[in-house]
């Protein structure tokens, strides 16, 4: 098991860390200083479950897990304080360790991680390797996992919180993607293919180098040569390919 610590107090994570090494299952430990941190440490560390603190400076811990991209680790918070407890479970967390906490408390909520990790390699262990011709026809399910909500994305002195209702349409530019909304256009290092995946069904791409949140779309203007145009309920017009034109009107047509 992979756990990464995120705690803004270096005790917390000390005392943590201390208690991990005593669990023979848990192959590696990373630390986290607050919850910008966290996020950025995700991709290449990979873990399976957060060890969250919810009280830290510019991000809590509620909206990092409001932030995670799917497949999302598994999550337990830990915290001094009580009073979160129900929006944390809201947030799908495992279980809530209210600081201080024992070993033995610690080991009951990572038998619940254990138990939770097994179901899921369980469910991923019956599903058929490899689609056959037929399957290969039909088109991929929608994401199975709840999608997110907001996206958190480092700027200078800050965060910026996009809410991911508010993203009108996302293009690509160089090894970044725009964020179209009424707001503003922030960046952030992701892939197109990737933040689309993140983001979950609502959005479509709709050109190499564009995608569009189907809510968002009032028209579709055609042109001559299978290629054509989406007219925005803001009055912005995005550009659709012939490539993509098809898959965005068969998921218009299932709205």
């Amino acid at each position: 098991m992979r756990v990464l610590i995120v705690d803004d107090e270096r005790p917390a994570r000390d005392k943590m860390r201390r208690l991990l090494e005593l669990e023979p299952d848990i192959s590696a430990i990373d630390e986290a200083r607050d919850g910008v941190d966290a996020l950025e440490r995700l991709p290449g560390f990979a873990p399976d479950l957060l060890l969250l603190d919810i009280q830290m400076p510019e991000i809590t811990g509620l909206e990092v897990a409001a932030s995670l991209p799917a497949p999302a680790p598994l999550v337990v918070f830990v915290t001094a304080y009580d009073e979160y407890a129900i929006r944390a479970f809201d947030a799908n967390a495992i279980d809530y360790l209210l600081k201080p906490y024992d070993q033995q408390r610690l080991q009951r909520a990572l038998q619940r991680v254990r138990e939770r990790l097994a179901q899921q390699r369980a469910a991923l262990a019956v599903q058929p390797m490899s689609p056959t011709p037929v399957e290969a026809t039909l088109p991929a399910p929608s994401h199975p996992l709840p999608a997110i909500s907001q996206l958190l994305i480092p700027e200078r002195g800050g965060t910026r919180i996009v809410k991911v209702e508010q993203i009108q349409w996302i293009e690509t530019a160089d090894n970044y993607v725009v964020l179209h909304t009424a707001d503003g256009q922030p960046l952030m290092r992701q892939t197109l293919a990737g933040l689309v995946d993140k983001l979950g069904p609502r959005f479509q791409r709709c050109h190499r180098r564009a995608a569009v949140q189907l809510d968002w779309i009032a028209s579709v203007q055609h042109r001559d040569k299978g290629d054509g145009e989406l007219v925005l309920r803001s009055g912005v017009r995005v550009p659709c390919s012939r490539q993509y034109r098809a898959g965005v009107m068969e998921r218009l047509q299932g709205q």
